[in-house]
């Protein structure tokens, strides 16, 4: 089931005295807002400050309010000064209504996700970054009904390596693209495409397979994995890495050349590295290496300095790869940019 509190990170955070850097507010910044439907909270802190991921510096949670680490549509941001300070403190008002005389109900609107869920939504279940050994070692489809090359929604599909004590629910993976180190050659993980869902109707090698649900055609050798309960967080705040990093965009999805805001990347940076929900990294466009032309010697080359081109947050972790979304490009983004801590 999707955590909709998963915030202990950020409380620890707000539970804090607040340690403000230098921070940076936006010039036209308003003094009060009330957050609408439809709000982000990296679009309410771009209001504010002139970088987002700054937000826990300013931020204020008012330990009387409920849940004080969330912010709901309805609720009064107000920035005021404390010892020279700016802080970002909440009021909420009034949340109860009387439905009867002895009965309460509390009306609690859903939280502002952090960045919009539609751009991420497809991928924080379904896609994954497996080892190679899980997909080799998964049971797979050895054929389909009526000798069909490809299957969809309503067939069914005979699959070998399903154990009759093994869950009879499983979603459906074909191995995708293999994630590199640039740098090292270390393999990170390998994409696994989701192709749809599936329940075993009969036992036996091999089983009969049921897809109830498909996304696109599900092929002879597609792998099947137990379905997972849902885990991830969708209201991470955004901020800058305690350590500093250094990595690449190693994968961008959709096929696309150049990367612009709100689509997704992949990175070689991941939980062993200590990115985490929420992180915000600089995307540097990798400097070109030309000739020099003034030169005599025509072997002579250069490489062009790094230049700053956007920011990317990121989303879902593993363990040597990550998911993130670019929130900001001031231009083209490629693959095999670098990305390092915001600052």
């Amino acid at each position: 089931m999707i955590r909709r509190i998963v915030l202990s990170l950020f409380f620890v955070l707000i539970s804090l005295p607040l340690i403000a850097n230098d921070v940076e507010l936006n010039p036209d910044y308003p003094q009060r807002y009330v957050v609408k439907k439809g709000d982000t909270l990296w679009d309410i802190s771009g209001m504010f400050l002139k970088f987002p991921w700054h937000w826990p510096d300013i931020w204020y949670a008012n330990p009387q309010v409920e849940n004080p680490h969330l912010i709901y549509p309805g609720d009064e941001l107000s920035l005021v000064w404390r010892d020279g300070r700016p802080v970002l403190e909440i009021n909420r008002g009034q949340r109860t209504v009387k439905l009867g005389p002895e009965v309460r109900e509390t009306l609690i609107d859903k939280p502002i996700p952090t960045i919009p869920l539609s751009a991420i939504g497809p991928f924080l279940s379904k896609p994954k970054v497996v080892g190679e050994e899980v997909l080799d070692n998964a049971p797979y489809v050895v054929a389909s009904a009526d000798e069909r090359l490809i299957s969809g929604s309503g067939d069914f599909v005979y699959a070998r390596g399903v154990k009759q004590e093994d869950a009879d629910d499983y979603s459906i993976f074909r191995g995708g693209k293999v994630y590199t180190d640039p740098d090292s050659g270390e393999v990170l993980g390998y994409e696994a495409i989701y192709t749809g869902d599936a329940v075993v109707s009969a036992h036996g090698d091999p089983a009969r397979v049921d897809l109830t649900y498909t996304n696109r055609e599900v092929q002879i050798g597609d792998r099947l994995l137990e379905i997972e309960e849902d885990d991830f967080d969708l209201n991470f705040i955004p901020r800058s890495p305690g350590n500093e990093m250094n990595g690449y965009i190693i994968s961008v999805f959709d096929g696309v050349s150049q990367v612009g805001q709100y689509q997704i990347v992949v990175l070689n940076l991941g939980a062993r590295d200590g990115l985490e929900t929420g992180h915000v990294l600089s995307v540097f466009a990798a400097g070109e290496t030309i000739p020099d032309q003034v030169t005599a010697d025509r072997n002579d080359k250069v490489t062009l300095p790094d230049e700053h081109a956007g920011e990317a947050m990121v989303f879902k972790t593993y363990e040597k790869v990550s998911y993130a979304i670019v929130m900001k490009a001031s231009q083209a983004i490629h693959l095999l940019d670098k990305v390092k801590s915001a600052p």
